[in-house]
């Protein structure tokens, strides 16, 4: 059942059970969740929100499209759910979100589980670089082309190896397409990772453990959970073999299995 706070969100599992944030990608929405939550069954009071712009969590307060009220948003859904410190489960944006809250939050998290996340860039220059592709995105978004938008945007390098199945693919692609472009313009604006503030001289203060999952295929966040990993004793960095960027629709049981084992280390002081 969707639910509607500020932001749109579904529930599944009893309350009684351990709490479970999960927080989708971009473009993404509460129902990308929905196998996850299968798997997961009795074990866990699963709670998955529509971050702004996604999903029926549109027409917000300019204000509503930052990380910062983002953050604030989701810890108001948490105490409108009487779940104090669930275990947040992150994919891409989703995951750097989660690493926001597990740092500025700490109190309403019990762990993090990062898929496919970084901290953020470091550097101004870097970021001002990001903001502008963002918005020449944004604006594509804007023009009313977004069936061309999603075939560019599943063409990066990161998303190859998520083109082997066209099953999967198609699949994902045409779930995209029940958000509103122009909402998505807005999220890349406001919560896009030029956006965002650098977490990095941050992470050295995790109090939380962390367990930050890559692909092989993408070497790029494999690599960024190693650096995490250097960085914060709380961090395990872990690389399944022989896929990319989008790890629980590429490898949907070694992600299923990793949750499953993180969550039972996790879960005693959750919920």
């Amino acid at each position: 059942m969707t639910h509607q706070s500020e932001l749109a969100y579904e529930v599944s599992g009893k309350r009684e059970l351990p709490g479970v944030l999960l927080l989708h990608g971009f473009m993404g929405s509460s129902a990308d969740w929905r196998g996850v939550e299968a798997v997961l069954g009795d074990r866990a009071f699963c709670i998955a929100p529509d971050l702004p712009g996604h999903g029926a969590s549109v027409g917000l307060a300019p204000v509503a499209y930052t990380m910062e009220e983002t953050a604030r948003a989701v810890v108001r859904i948490l105490d409108e759910l009487g779940t104090r410190r669930p275990v947040v489960v992150g994919y891409s944006m989703g995951g750097r979100l989660a690493l926001y809250l597990a740092l500025r939050c700490p109190d309403r998290c019990a762990a993090v589980f990062l898929e496919s996340a970084s901290p953020g860039l470091e550097g101004d220059e870097e970021r001002a670089v990001r903001r502008d592709a963002d918005e020449e995105r944004a604006r594509w978004l804007e023009s009313g082309d977004f069936g061309g938008f999603l075939r560019a945007w599943y063409r990066q390098p990161l998303f190859a190896s998520l083109a082997r199945d066209e099953g999967v693919l198609r699949r994902i692609i045409e779930a995209r397409r029940h958000n509103d472009p122009r909402e998505l313009a807005r999220s890349l604006r406001g919560i896009g990772t030029g956006s965002q503030p650098s977490l990095w001289e941050e992470l050295g203060g995790l109090s939380v453990p962390a367990l930050a999952v890559a692909g092989e295929r993408d070497a790029r966040y494999a690599g960024i959970s190693s650096r995490m990993a250097s960085i914060s004793p709380k961090v395990e960095p872990v690389v399944i073999p022989d896929v990319g960027h989008n790890l629980h629709d590429e490898a949907p049981e070694e992600y299923a299995a990793l949750l499953g084992g993180f969550l039972d280390r996790i879960t005693p002081g959750a919920g």
